[in-house]
Parts: structure tokens; sequence; C-alpha cells
């Protein structure tokens, strides 16, 4: 019989966050693969687990998964665990994953500890809705194409940053996002967790004088979905009223009402709309002829 994948979340700061299922996992299983396991030998030799590991990372990814499935489907346990919390969130994990699944082997996941989500419900910020990013892109133009997306994100915002990058990340939200509600949290379950609950505004000129330390974890409000139509029918009244309703038809949406549409975010009434409408088409209608006898 094939084996089986055991995707293992595992400790971000605070060893006893461990669970007891993950830890007879640990110890059952054949092999584990492990992003770095220079780092997971010290969490194994911790709860005196002697299952052997072997390296999975980004730089090994696709070769490694290929060989990894291979196991499982002659008959070996494996489990994935990450240098810290759930494996396969923005992470390499990802790709076995996805290769297990494709290759018919069955793939469980152990439910433990995770960084956003721990971070999200100790910021304050909205939980219903939220959006995970993981970390920006490095790439400017692609980094840019993101901010630009997440500025008009209504859920909640989460980040990963890297202290070093820290500064730079903050400056570009603000200049981006504008000044949004913001909880930086760092260091997340261990001795000196902080939760710094400010504005983007406010972390820029923090840091300023502040330097960062720790991996950070950013919880951002998203934006004001009222503001965001007000601004989107302040956009629409600078068009003509025949270009309104043609705004509205091209998204699929009938002349009669596209008509009604534009006359209710006008404030004006629908026989208003038909009349601009008559007068565009009869000054095209007359462009139409000049130019058919300037031709002649």
């Amino acid at each position: 019989m094939a084996g089986m994948l055991y995707i293992c979340a595992t400790p971000i700061g605070n060893l006893e966050d461990i669970t007891f299922r993950t830890l007879r996992i640990l110890k059952e299983v054949d092999l584990i693969a492990a992003e770095d396991t220079r780092h997971s030998i010290k969490l194994l030799n911790h709860f005196e687990i002697k299952t052997p590991m072997t390296s999975y990372h980004e730089y090994n990814k696709y070769d490694k998964a290929k060989l990894l499935v291979e196991k499982m489907a002659a008959g070996m346990n494996i489990a994935l665990i990450t240098d810290a919390g759930t494996p396969a969130i923005s992470d390499p994990g990802e790709e076995l994953v996805k290769q297990c699944l494709e290759a018919g082997i069955t793939v469980t996941s152990l439910p433990g500890p995770s960084a956003f989500v721990t971070a999200l419900t100790l910021s304050g910020r909205s939980t219903r809705r939220f959006c995970f990013e993981a970390f920006l892109p490095y790439d400017k133009k692609e980094r840019e194409e993101i901010l630009q997306e997440l500025k008009t994100e209504t859920r909640t915002i989460i980040l990963y940053e890297a202290p070093h990058k820290l500064k730079r990340t903050l400056k570009d939200l603000y200049e981006v996002l504008g000044d949004r509600k913001i909880s930086l949290c760092r260091e997340l379950t261990k001795k000196h967790e902080t939760n710094f609950c400010t504005t983007l505004a406010g972390a820029v000129t923090h840091y300023e004088t502040e330097e960062p330390r720790g991996e950070f974890v950013l919880v951002i409000e998203g934006a004001d979905r009222k503001e965001l139509k007000e601004q989107a029918l302040e956009g629409l009244l600078f068009m003509s009223i025949p270009d309104h309703v043609r705004y509205y038809m091209e998204q699929g949406i009938d002349k009669k009402e596209a008509m009604k549409k534009a006359a209710k975010d006008r404030g004006i009434g629908k026989r208003d709309v038909y009349q601009a409408l008559l007068d565009a088409e009869i000054r095209n209608e007359c462009a139409d002829e000049q130019g058919e006898q300037s031709y002649t």
C-alpha cells in the first residue's frame, strides 16, 4: 500500500505549542522532510524524536518532491515540517502537496501554530474577512502592482516582513494605502512578544529612531468600502452622460438599466439621460454627414 504525507505544524517560538498528535506522528513516520535540518534537529532532540530527516526547501522543491512522492508510492510515510509554523503556507511544501495529490498520494494536515492566524487574533483588526499576502515581492514593478491591488482591498490585510526590510515596507504601504490602522506583531509566542497598535504614519515615524528587531507580522485595516464607492462615483461624474451609460453597458448591463443607474448616480431624471443620449446621436450623425461631404 502507498504511504501518506503528514503536514505537521511546529511551534513558531514556544515549544509548548506543539500538539500531542504532531509529536506522535513525527515519531511514527519513516522520514521527516524538513526545510532546514540543522534548525529542525533542535526541535527533534528536545522531544527525543529519532526519526531520520531529509532536506526539502525552496531550491530543491521540484526534484526532491518527485523523489519523496516515489518513496510514498512505495509505501513510506513522510512528515513535512517547516522551520516554524504550518508548512505549505508561503512555503515550498505547497509543491510537495501538489505533486502528492496529482500522484494519488493521501495527504493529511495536522493543525497547529500559524504566525498569521496568531497575529490576526490579537491585532484588534476585523477578523471576519481577511487576506494573507505573505511577503511583498522584491521586484519593484511587481511590488507596485501588488500594492496597487491592496489599495482597494476592503478586507483586513496580513503581511510578513523581516526586520531589515520593515522600514521600506512601511513607507511603501503608507505612500500607496494612505494612513491606515496597523498592528505590528513581533516575536509571537516568545518571551519578548509585542503587539504595537498604531497607524502607518505612526509606524513610519516610530521606526525612524527605533531599530526593528525580530520577525514581524503586519495586520492592516482594509480600505473603507463607503469611501471607495464615493471615489468611484466621483470618477463617473467626470464622464459625459453617454460615456457614463456606456460604462455600465460594458459591464453587461442592458441599455435601459444602464440609463437608470447613470441617472441615479447623477441625481437626475431618466428623461434627462435619454435626451443627452439623443443629442449625442444627433451630433454624431451631423459629424458623419460633414465628413462624407468633405470627402466627396
